[in-house]
């Protein structure tokens, strides 16, 4: 898991979190036989909701509620004996003791469509997203080709994303030497819909997005600041003159997780995020880019680096989805200095964060925060990360306690499933299925027949 961490705070949403202890129930009234409460068994067109009305009941510990939503929005949310219907004319589903909550925001993902769709691509990424209860993908500006550096490129993944994708997608932009300086290049790009930029002070392993210096961040965060939009920062800035490629073959071995942890030391990233803390001040009140957000990513060294940060704790998780080709991960050789990083995680985030985090004490109000409400808060947004009237109605329903082994008998809707590291593993949490702005993307082991999502672009 990637966890990651924000320089400042803000309000957020009211989000009912609900407990195991809850009944689920869909009912339609008044639908279009093509809408979707009524293929809710039949498993016919899932994502016409443009003219429907249907209830969501559940109960948690103190009474049953119900929540109203009409053409894809939460419109109203009531004690069910307020609830104003005839039950008789709809259809119900239980969904028993499962947990209702927020659909799932990941704002770190690589989709890498267009251009290197053969990593992974919209339609298989968006698929296994909803498979994981995500509702809301923001997909990074890198590993696609060419990179998300201009109101031309993001057009480019915009038309991409089109009809392809089964849950909504929003853009970051990238932050690269190329456009540091030149204000009305960025203007472009978030005039275009990218809900912030994003920037490396190391190499980032793809040739076309350039590292930048602190100079450059200045710079993007001053055009930030109209926009109100943030900054997101990989973290590491190299030290010496030791490249993780350079490491000499005998003095340690390349398959050895340690040897390449050897090659990221703590002191990188210490260092980047005190050159970073030193342009915060100018985000703040009466500061020349007052209104950017610079939000930290990736962070790993928590015993060190978030002291260096004002807020001390970790405020989202991600996943940082970073698929390829399986002969780039040379799983034949095993070394950890030649075979592509990246983590091909997308589908599984919840239930890895819910099986791990009980160890530590998580609840489901910490996932809701970490998955749901804060991702919303820091990508914008609004209408989303919480069951709140008025916002989409994104809904994950799933069973924190059924246990399952993410085995070759798993069905997994990653482009290249076998390359996990999570697969072989035993998990808690399964999703049973997800709703976006009230359509029924997902329902155990099954797709809307149609890619329903939508690109999300600011405005």
């Amino acid at each position: 898991m990637e966890d990651v961490t924000s320089a400042r705070t803000g309000r957020f949403f009211f989000v009912p979190v609900l407990r195991p202890e809850l009944l689920f129930q869909v009912a339609s009234q008044g639908m279009q036989p093509s809408s979707l409460p009524a293929v809710l068994d039949s498993q016919q067109a899932y994502c016409d909701t443009t003219r429907g009305h249907f209830w969501c009941s559940f109960l948690d510990k103190i009474c049953k509620w119900a929540v109203e939503i009409k053409e894809g929005k939460i419109v109203t949310i009531v004690k069910e004996e307020d609830r104003h219907w005839n039950s008789k004319e709809g259809h119900v589903v239980d969904y028993g003791e499962a947990v209702v909550m927020p659909g799932l925001i990941d704002m770190h993902a690589h989709l890498d469509d267009p251009g290197r769709a053969d990593w992974e691509g919209f339609p298989s990424g968006t698929k296994a997203a909803a498979a994981g209860g995500i509702t809301t993908l923001v997909d990074m500006p890198l590993n696609n080709f060419p990179s998300t550096m201009s109101q031309e490129t993001l057009k480019l993944k915009i038309e991409a994303a089109k009809e392809r994708i089964y849950v909504d997608v929003g853009f970051w932009g990238g932050l690269v030497p190329e456009n540091a300086f030149n204000s009305s290049s960025l203007e472009g790009l978030l005039n275009a819909g990218a809900l912030g930029l994003k920037s490396f002070m190391c190499p980032s392993g793809i040739n076309d997005f350039p590292m930048t210096n602190i100079n450059h961040i200045k710079e993007g965060l001053s055009v930030l600041a109209k926009y109100r939009r943030p900054l997101l920062v990989h973290a590491e800035l190299q030290q010496d003159s030791e490249s993780h490629l350079e490491i000499k073959e005998g003095s340690d071995d390349p398959r050895l997780y340690s040897t390449y942890l050897k090659t990221r030391p703590p002191s990188w990233e210490e260092a980047a995020i005190k050159e970073l803390v030193t342009v915060t001040k100018d985000t703040r009140n009466g500061g020349p880019a007052e209104g950017a957000h610079l939000h930290i990513v990736h962070l790993s060294d928590s015993s060190s680096s978030l002291d260096l940060i004002k807020e001390g704790h970790i405020d989202v998780l991600s996943s940082d989805h970073s698929p390829t080709l399986p002969e780039l991960k040379l799983l034949d050789d095993g070394n950890f200095l030649k075979a592509w990083g990246g983590i091909s995680s997308l589908q599984f985030i919840l239930p890895v964060t819910w099986s791990y985090g009980q160890k530590y004490g998580v609840t489901l109000e910490q996932l809701a925060l970490w998955w749901s409400e804060r991702p919303a808060k820091l990508a914008g947004l609004e209408l989303k990360g919480a069951i709140a009237v008025g916002n989409h109605a994104d809904i994950a329903i799933w069973e924190p306690e059924v246990e399952f082994d993410l085995n070759d008998g798993y069905t997994v809707y990653l482009k290249h499933p076998s390359i996990s590291a999570y697969m072989g593993s035993k998990l808690s949490g399964r999703t049973l299925a997800t709703f976006v702005r009230g359509n029924l993307v997902y329902k155990k082991e099954e797709h809307a027949p149609a890619a329903c999502g939508v690109p999300i672009l600011a405005r």
